[in-house]
């Protein structure tokens, strides 16, 4: 049995080698989150079907499943695919279910509209994003849209044509008289855009809103997003250019204006930096965004009257390569997937000033990518 003092951690991984990272994972890796101490404890290790490169991870709103995409890139397949498995109530290890192409390649995302009845992937290499059916039983049935981006940016080895890299419903925005659909935003690295979209969960269709994008700085490169959890503010992470843009939902739908542009790194930093990940705390108090290069993770006070951002510091990541990171749902813990030193990585968050102070334990898993939280 589970401890009541402890949550499930799923986390994805790169398995084989590709152009960009040396994959040395097996499949998908359960920990068990100890949330007194911050300690992780390995459980199981998931492999056989679904799990080549099973990179981004996602839960299905009753925690019922997950699915993982497989980023399959241009030179081992035709297609990348999105693999779904069944959660065991009382165990919570994994049960696969089965899988579908995503009509694109390398898918780095993939998340769940809040009913749960469709899932939404992007398709990073091809710069396209993929609508998925969810079936009753947690089975994915075969795509019931894609939609392909267009354009390029300034920079010849990055944004040589569109590459979505993030699609994610916006949770508690009501798209008007239109009860049966969805707000859905998406980022290309790219084209430097934020894309809106409502998803039509009828017919599985995504129809592009009044605005349909939202244009960023050139070069920006786009990666990430986070949603304020309580007001109207977006705040996207470039990986390109390391920073963050604040945003304010408009009064149409799609339309975002832009508050503030902020710096992901030290005013005396020097070297090459991507962004990569971003989160809003549970409070709305503050947010954090990783950096590779740096190695860090950058910590921001939130205003929440405008939503603007100040600096509260920068916390070593006491890895390389700080891919991802997640907040448990109470706040308290942070846990940093460091890629490239296969390091798992655990924080105690202050709830005062935002502040993070390492809990001392580190874990060792390969090629870590993405971390899943099951609290229920």
């Amino acid at each position: 049995m589970i401890s009541s003092d402890s949550i499930t951690a799923y986390i994805g991984t790169y398995t084989r080698r590709e152009s960009f990272v040396n994959g040395k994972a097996e499949g998908i890796y359960i920990y068990h989150l100890d949330l007194t101490s911050g300690e992780l404890t390995y459980a199981a290790t998931v492999t056989g079907a679904g799990t080549v490169n099973p990179s981004y991870l996602t839960l299905a709103p009753d925690k019922s499943c997950l699915y993982a995409v497989n980023e399959i890139t241009g030179g081992k397949g035709s297609h990348g695919t999105l693999s779904a498995f069944a959660i065991d109530p009382v165990t919570k290890h994994l049960s696969y279910l089965n899988q579908k192409s995503t009509y694109g390649l390398a898918p780095c995302y993939v998340s769940v509209e809040p009913e749960g009845h469709y899932c939404l992937v992007a398709n990073y290499e091809t710069g396209s994003v993929c609508v998925l059916p969810v079936q009753k039983d947690g089975r994915l049935a075969e795509a019931s849209d894609t939609v392909q981006f267009s354009g390029s940016g300034p920079n010849p080895e990055r944004q040589e044509g569109p590459h979505a890299h993030m699609v994610v419903p916006v949770p508690n925005r009501k798209a008007g008289a239109e009860d049966h659909c969805s707000f859905i935003l998406a980022v290309d690295l790219g084209t430097d855009r934020l894309m809106a979209f409502l998803l039509d969960r009828e017919r599985g269709k995504l129809i592009p809103a009044d605005t349909p994008w939202t244009q960023l700085s050139p070069g920006t490169g786009p990666r990430h997003l986070a949603i304020h959890p309580h007001k109207p503010f977006v705040y996207v992470i470039s990986e390109l250019q390391s920073t963050i843009t604040v945003f304010h939902f408009g009064q149409r739908w799609g339309s975002f204006e832009a508050s503030q542009t902020i710096s992901t790194l030290p005013d005396d930093f020097r070297g090459q930096n991507l962004g990569a990940e971003i989160k809003v705390a549970p409070s709305g108090r503050f947010l954090y965004a990783s950096n590779r290069g740096h190695d860090s993770l950058a910590i921001y006070a939130v205003d929440q009257e405008t939503g603007r951002l100040s600096v509260v510091g920068h916390e070593s990541r006491q890895g390389i390569g700080p891919r991802y990171f997640t907040i448990d749902p109470s706040g308290t813990l942070l846990l940093v997937a460091n890629q490239d030193s296969d390091t798992v990585v655990t924080f105690w968050i202050d709830q005062d000033s935002g502040t993070l102070t390492a809990t001392g334990h580190v874990s060792t898993v390969p090629t870590p990518v993405c971390i899943q939280l099951h609290n229920a």
